[in-house]
């Protein structure tokens, strides 16, 4: 299982834990749902795994 630093990708989320578990989140429900991967990854990564990958490579933002 891959581990993502919080402290990498905090500031992604404005330095809000709550932003950043809800943007992950819904991230994580749109791969499930069959929407592809905006990173490249081994396919026995979980969609949460996968959704917080993309949001510390800048694939995802948060709108304002």
């Amino acid at each position: 299982m891959a581990h993502v630093p919080l402290e990498k990708i905090l500031d992604k989320a404005d330095n809000s834990l709550y932003k950043l578990v809800i943007i992950a989140s819904k991230r994580a429900v749109e791969i499930a749902d069959g929407q592809p991967a905006l990173i490249q990854n081994p396919s026995s990564m979980q969609p949460s795994t996968i959704a917080l990958e993309e949001i510390a490579a800048g694939r995802v933002k948060i709108k304002k």
